[in-house]
């Protein structure tokens, strides 16, 4: 389980909740959750599954972007450049996915080549 995203769904579904003015009972009745699993959910003890998801959606009326914290309340995106890629042109990235896939050995034989291709 992604704790993080976990806990981001549970603060986005508890404020939507509060701001409806509706009780864990309430929400747990609309989605067809047993309240105790819904309380799970708020306090990101587990990611609701996707239909689940959907249905939070609808009886929060909150967005999906909200709801997986790519957006605020406002409707702002929060969406950002992958992490350890940022601003990098097409061709690093294209070979840092080949490098994810090298052993270390082959990753060390690699790094004699830059090494070498730089002196040059």
């Amino acid at each position: 389980m992604d704790k993080k995203l976990a806990k981001t769904i549970g603060e986005a579904a508890r404020s939507a909740r509060l701001r409806a003015q509706l009780t864990q009972a309430d929400v747990a009745e609309m989605v067809d959750l047993v309240t105790e699993v819904y309380g799970r959910i708020e306090r990101g003890g587990m990611v609701p599954s996707v239909p689940t998801l959907l249905r939070l959606c609808r009886a929060l009326r909150i967005s999906a972007d909200e709801l997986l914290g790519l957006a605020g309340p406002d409707g702002s995106l929060k969406l950002a450049e992958p992490p350890n890629e940022q601003g990098e042109k097409p061709e690093v990235r294209a070979v840092l996915r080949v490098l994810r896939q090298l052993d270390s050995g082959q990753i060390k034989l690699l790094g004699r080549l830059a090494v070498a291709l730089k002196k040059e």
